[in-house]
């Protein structure tokens, strides 16, 4: 039975989980893991069903309802034997037959998620509700990807999962904010009154590749308007902090929890911090190396220093300071209700209990993201 290590007090006994499927215990034959991605065809959702493709005994079902997702993301997978793409709004009852379930289905930027504030909370309530009794039904392993904004506008810093957090209930976040509370309380009522094995990721800032260009979140709002030659609009007062995990690493992170023996909850990001301000500078500063970094270098950090190449002091590893755009200004513009003024993750437990770190640098991750801006927008690169 897995383990609780989440901030409440659980001292009932959890029923004993459903059972799967007759086939997890076939004497002859083996059967691929039947997998569901909700929101698979989003930004997170589509690196996770990457990875878990790459899994010759996984099955992967993914079920969308494209609000924030796109099939481009997915479109490798599509016609692929072991992948089944389902155009299917979670608020509605689906029934399949599976053995795990990553429920991601949300939209998670304020621009969408503040849309529709009553479709975004039934997203979170009955869209949690509909796949936890289709675990139920099926037996299946279930994890909730929360989000940090749980702990709101925090009064501790950094965040650990025991803070119970500091949210406005009734802001224009509180559909997003409350409504993955109310789910993270449906996951734990549900794990201990029918036994059902939970998994909770509380997840930070992510950015990289397939996030939506016009989003409004200040990574991709950043690349986008440097790339366009558009100000860098900074919300003010520009000193608030954020924590960026490039998506590889949330990947990561999740897989590990799903496999692990840990409800959770559990932060999963990258606990460097950065003010707006700071991140700004980031972007129109990136670096890219021409050599491959030597074998336990860890000094990737270049900057543009009179228009000359600069050596790492790494021996042997030359970096050209890449800019994508020096001119472009940064103007501060008016804050939106509620913004947190710090956001850092302790991932003591992910460390512990998950053997889980992020690996990839802002610094690394922003020219990918950089590149992958480019392609969609159609916006090469000047020599």
């Amino acid at each position: 039975m897995s383990k609780e290590v989440s901030n409440g007090d659980h001292n009932s006994a959890a029923k004993a989980p459903p059972t799967p499927s007759p086939l997890r215990f076939s004497k002859f034959f083996q059967s691929n893991m039947r997998i569901l991605v909700t929101g698979g065809a989003g930004f997170i959702g589509s690196h996770l069903v990457d990875r878990l493709m790459e899994n010759e005994k996984n099955e992967v079902i993914v079920a969308d309802n494209y609000f924030t997702g796109s099939k481009d993301n997915l479109k490798k997978w599509i016609g692929h034997p072991r992948f089944e793409l389902i155009r299917h709004d979670v608020t509605e009852p689906l029934l399949v037959e599976v053995d795990q379930i990553y429920h991601l289905a949300c939209p998670a930027s304020p621009i969408f998620y503040k849309y529709n504030p009553v479709k975004t909370i039934k997203t979170n309530v009955i869209g949690t509700l509909n796949m936890l009794g289709l675990a139920k039904r099926v037996g299946a392993r279930i994890l909730l990807t929360s989000t940090s904004e749980v702990y709101g506008d925090p009064l501790i810093h950094p965040q650990t999962e025991s803070y119970w957090g500091n949210v406005n209930p009734i802001g224009v976040r509180s559909c997003y904010d409350e409504g993955k509370r109310v789910a993270e309380t449906l996951m734990f009522d549900y794990h201990r009154q029918h036994g059902i094995e939970i998994r909770i990721a509380r997840i930070f800032n992510t950015y990289g590749p397939r996030m939506n260009i016009d989003d409004g979140r200040v990574v991709s709002n950043f690349i986008a308007q440097a790339i366009r030659n558009e100000p860098l609009t900074v919300q003010a007062p520009g000193t608030q902090t954020r924590s960026f995990c490039y998506v590889s690493d949330m990947v990561d992170g999740l897989i590990r929890l799903m496999e692990g023996e840990n409800t959770g909850p559990i932060n999963i990001g990258n606990p460097g911090e950065f003010t707006m301000i700071e991140l700004a500078e980031n972007v129109k500063e990136v670096s890219f190396n021409l050599s491959a970094s030597p074998p336990g270098c860890e000094s990737h950090l270049v900057y543009f220093l009179c228009g000359t190449l600069l050596l790492s002091p790494c021996y042997g590893e030359l970096y050209f300071p890449r800019l994508i755009n020096p001119e472009v200004k940064i103007i501060s513009v008016e804050n939106t209700p509620d913004d947190p003024r710090q956001r850092k993750p302790d991932i003591t437990k992910a460390k512990e209990l998950l053997g889980w770190e992020p690996k990839i640098k802002l610094r690394d991750g922003l020219p990918l993201m950089e590149e992958d801006f480019r392609q969609r927008l159609g916006v090469p690169r000047k020599n």
